[in-house]
């Protein structure tokens, strides 16, 4: 099994050795199974994550449940939200799930503050977070607004993908129109209309790109 030390070199290799020390100190592993919740909306941020291996998918959930898919959090990256809400002491407005198993560092946030002044990198990667998040975050909304349906529902497969590093995606309609805010009979239509296209395969609960 990894140290800390092995997951920071790997996935972080721009965090000086006194960063690294200080990480270590106050950092834990973590691992979480598929599906399971990092944080769930209204929660309090205890921990600021380091993504080491696996992904994390961040939705936003309205109250009556229906979700809308965000980003993800890949290796090498945090949680910009988390960041935001550890340091306004606010509760969580989204809902962070593993989609495959991940090891993260758990980082207690108490010194992370102090870090910013302290630490150029650690300084450099929380406004790199928040700038990239910021980006991401206008890329849904350009999506929403400008896009159609049948290109975000490829974008969303690509992505998913390209981040399990996979060809072929195993997920229900239903939970693809549950990512999309859409209906599980939309979705299924532009499947199929995405596959006489040529640019999917269908199986049952599973989707190829091609």
């Amino acid at each position: 099994m990894k140290t800390i030390v092995e997951y920071l070199t790997s996935s972080f290799p721009e965090f000086s050795p006194e960063l690294k020390e200080q990480i270590v100190k106050y950092g834990r592993i973590k691992h979480l199974e598929e599906g399971e919740e990092l944080m769930s909306i209204g929660g309090e941020f205890k921990v600021i994550p380091l993504i080491c291996e696996g992904a994390i998918k961040v939705v936003r959930e309205d109250d009556e449940g229906n979700e809308l898919f965000l980003y993800y959090l890949r290796p090498g990256q945090t949680c910009a939200l988390s960041l935001n809400c550890f340091m306004m002491s606010k509760p969580s407005e989204v809902r962070a799930i593993a989609d495959e198993e991940t090891v993260l560092i758990a980082l207690r946030g108490d010194h992370v503050n102090d870090w910013l002044a302290k630490y150029d990198e650690w300084r450099y990667f929380v406004m790199g977070t928040l700038q990239m998040r910021f980006h991401e975050m206008l890329h849904t909304i350009d999506g929403i607004a400008f896009k159609n349906l049948d290109e975000r529902l490829l974008d969303f497969l690509k992505e998913k993908a390209e981040v399990l590093k996979v060809d072929e995606i195993h997920m229900t309609h239903q939970e693809l129109a549950d990512h999309l805010n859409s209906k599980r009979e939309v979705i299924s239509r532009i499947l199929k209309i995405l596959e006489r296209k040529g640019q999917i395969q269908l199986g049952r609960n599973k989707i190829q790109l091609v």
